[in-house]
């Protein structure tokens, strides 16, 4: 793993593990012969496949299969917790990479199935419980598709870098070399949405990085594009399924107690 993208601390339990990483850590690109999951005790978890960025926050457990190459991001100060699941257990949850709403109890389950004190065969149990849970739970993906068209990526690199910019979708095709039908047709046809619900998972996305690195709401509204807390809130709620302040309220203190490092 190359220097500085180390995690602060780490220790891996039969198969799981907990890392703690500071805001902007970044993994190694990796494929791992299990599936696994993920889930973000505190911060904010970007989990980069070929399909794209789906976006981890408190709320939500993310599945990546066995085989698909991948790569962390934390955002914030981030307690990650990753369970990996045996193959018998893996044919229960979709063979692709997948975003689930995440139950008190599965999330529970993800704490103690990263513990150390935890017998094997409680282990086995609780992971037949938290598949039970994953398979009755709703998808309920924060994800970024990546456009291919040079086009569209001009524009998605422009928003990244400012997702408070209100710049009108013809103006930007004028400037990317192409009219507003023809990149809406795109939109839709290579990320499956319209632009103006692109924009808003985009600044969403944003949005949780901000909280995670402790900004208020007022400040993250105005810096993702809302013109008043209130609308932003509106939005927030409808993508994440909860208020930011209730989203920074889900993420407990650090619980992580780790003495090695990899």
């Amino acid at each position: 793993m190359p220097v500085g993208r180390q995690p602060l601390r780490s220790e891996l339990f039969p198969s799981a593990g907990a890392h703690h990483w500071a805001s902007g850590g970044i993994s190694t690109i990796q494929t791992h012969e299990e599936g696994h999951l993920v889930y973000a005790a505190r911060g904010v978890l970007a989990v980069q496949t070929d399909r794209g960025t789906s976006i981890v926050p408190a709320n939500r457990i993310a599945w990546t299969p066995a085989g698909f190459t991948h790569q962390h991001r934390a955002h914030g100060d981030t307690d990650m917790r990753i369970v990996f699941l045996p193959a018998e257990l893996a044919e229960r949850i979709p063979d692709r990479p997948a975003v689930f709403l995440a139950s008190g109890l599965a999330r529970e389950v993800v704490l103690a199935l990263t513990s150390r004190e935890l017998e094997p065969a409680a282990r086995a149990r609780l992971q037949h419980v938290l598949v039970d849970e994953l398979h009755e739970a709703a998808e309920q993906p924060l994800q970024l598709p990546e456009p291919h068209d040079d086009r569209l990526r001009s524009i998605a690199k422009r928003l990244r870098e400012d997702p408070a910019d209100n710049t009108p979708l013809a103006e930007l095709g004028r400037q990317a070399g192409a009219g507003a039908r023809t990149l809406s047709r795109l939109i839709r046809t290579e990320l499956g949405m319209t632009y103006y619900e692109w924009r808003t998972q985009l600044r969403i996305y944003h949005a949780l990085v901000l909280l995670a690195d402790g900004h208020d709401t007022t400040y993250v509204a105005h810096a993702c594009g809302w013109a008043n807390p209130s609308g932003f809130i509106a939005a927030f709620a409808a993508v994440v399924g909860t208020t930011p302040g209730r989203h920074r309220a889900e993420q407990p203190g650090l619980a992580l107690d780790v003495h090695s490092n990899i």
